[in-house]
């Protein structure tokens, strides 16, 4: 990745270079729940209603640098406004509708915010909100305005003076699995820049593909996968406002209706589909996967690749990066299923012991991101208002993911689990990644999250929490069922010797799986 420049916005520098080179393309294809309602929209139109979105925002005095939530649905009203506040300098920060009144107290108090964007629906959860908000959608309650109103009387060439690189550009909540989430700090164009190879390298896209990512708005993989790495490319954004719970059948039907020509969806998500619903099953168009979020077990891999031919290319980063490890097609590297992939071009990655020393290829180390003497494009300013907890990741040279991998001798990175998840029995050390893949393969097991349990003699032993697919009993004979499992495909010193049936995972909003609640059921916290 080249030295950032002194200047630069995603809005003005790069869409809309698209807006200008191929002005009719078509940026974003919306289709509704039922499929009955489509809208697209060119890359010079979605220009001309970002800049009069932010003369409104403007108008009504929201200035560089302040941060402003946006908590709609899949509404063509979000790319809009996520563009209209970059090329204003306001910092966008992206929630999930699933937010509740508590989780958005939380975050209007820690982040300062002093301005919403939402709907009908998220506006009842913010009643005691006395900032300015922008209502989305019919209805105008009390101290909310319009937005489609205020965009009218506005210009669609609005512009202001150009925005610092290493200005504020944009912020997240992580989905933490340990506590309350994290402010992650982005500035414009380390991240802006930075997705530049998440679109290229990772996504592979170009000007004719039309992408899909099935995530939901409020994370950072729709920043991704929805809005930089796609946009950077030409692509053309497809999105479907599905109805709330996912669904695999009504997913794979879309695949099958519409020309998509690439597709980004959770592991968890290809795991769905896989099973029983891809029979007689055709997508004449797609030409790749990818996935990211949580490891993509082989299984899952096998199954896709048996019943479309194509591979899914796993990638990694964090909320505080853009992709930093993957199956880069460009790159011309075997996709070797179950690892993550390899580290991308411009970023040097190793694995750390304790002391911050890297390992050698075979140990397992904590990934980690060189910083000095250059600090890489795509990686977060600071966790906002957390000093301590940024100076905690940032070490020496080095910014610590927490994450922990081992690393082959062709340099493909393999997943241990999170630092505080690896479980340490009889001497061994056992990521809950390699345990939870093999309890997935079995037909019965519908989810499943391993953990270590305290025990006098091993000081931990392997502790799986299962939720059964439906039509299966939860009892003793199925316990042993899945343990015999795992030691045919697990060493011996990794099986589950301790199984509990359970109705749900406790998760985050974004759907990783809370291991460190389990852990305090065990008295292991």
């Amino acid at each position: 990745m080249s030295a950032l420049p002194e200047y630069f916005n995603f809005a003005t520098d790069v869409f809309d270079r698209w807006a200008a080179d191929r002005p009719e393309a078509c940026a974003l294809w919306w289709v509704g729940e039922d499929r009955g309602t489509e809208k697209k929209f060119s890359f010079a139109r979605l220009r001309e209603l970002s800049c009069r979105a932010a003369a409104a925002f403007h108008a009504a005095g929201i200035r560089r640098g302040q941060p402003v939530l946006i908590m709609l649905p899949r509404v063509p009203e979000w790319w809009i406004v996520m563009l209209g506040l970059i090329r204003l300098g306001a910092v966008p920060v992206p929630s999930t509708t699933q937010l509740t009144a508590h989780d958005l107290d939380y975050r209007l108090r820690t982040g300062g915010i002093r301005a919403v964007v939402s709907d009908q629906k998220g506006a009842a959860k913010l009643a005691g909100f006395d900032g300015a908000g922008w209502l989305v959608g019919d209805g105008e309650p009390p101290g909310w305005s319009s937005l489609a109103r205020a965009m009218e009387t506005e210009s669609g060439s609005f512009s202001l003076p150009a925005t610092r690189a290493d200005a504020p550009g944009i912020m997240f909540f992580t989905s933490s699995t340990t506590g309350n989430p994290k402010m992650v700090l982005h500035t414009q164009a380390s991240y802006g820049l930075g997705h530049e190879v998440t679109g290229k390298m990772w996504l592979n896209l170009g000007p004719d593909d039309v992408h899909w990512n099935t995530s939901d708005l409020g994370w950072a993989k729709a920043a991704w996968s929805s809005f930089f790495g796609p946009w950077h490319c030409g692509a053309c954004l497809f999105v479907w406002d599905a109805p709330g719970k996912f669904s695999p059948g009504l997913t794979l039907d879309v695949l099958t209706d519409y020309p998509v020509t690439s597709l980004c969806s959770p592991p968890t998500a290809f795991r769905m589909m896989v099973r029983g619903q891809m029979k007689g099953r055709t997508f004449p168009h797609l030409r790749q996967c990818v996935t990211a979020g949580e490891p993509l077990s082989p299984d899952v891999f096998a199954a896709w690749h048996a019943a479309t031919g194509l591979s899914i290319h796993e990638g990694y980063g964090q909320t505080e990066t853009v992709i930093l490890i993957g199956h880069c097609r460009p790159l011309g590297h075997p996709v070797i299923p179950g690892s993550l992939g390899r580290a991308v071009p411009g970023c040097s990655i190793a694995l750390l012991d304790d002391d911050l020393e890297p390992v050698p290829d075979g140990r397992e180390g904590e990934i980690a991101v060189r910083v000095a003497p250059e600090r890489p494009t795509g990686l977060f300013r600071e966790y906002w208002r957390s000093p301590e907890q940024t100076a905690s990741q940032f070490q020496g040279d080095w910014y610590l993911t927490g994450d922990r991998a081992v690393r082959d001798a062709d340099g493909y990175f393999w997943f241990i689990g999170r630092k505080d998840d690896v479980i340490k029995s009889s001497g061994y050390r056992i990521g809950p990644y390699e345990v939870e893949t093999a309890l997935h393969a079995h037909p019965a097991v519908h989810d499943a999250a391993v953990v270590g349990k305290p025990d006098e003699l091993r000081g931990q032993i392997v502790k799986a929490f299962v939720v059964l697919q439906e039509g299966h009993e939860p009892n003793n004979a199925m316990r042993h069922m899945l343990q015999k499992h795992c030691r045919t495909l697990v060493a011996p010193y990794k099986y589950p010797r301790e199984i509990e049936f359970v109705q749900r995972l406790p998760k985050t909003i974004s759907g990783k799986t809370q291991r460190y609640r389990l852990r305090k059921t065990e008295g292991e916290e």
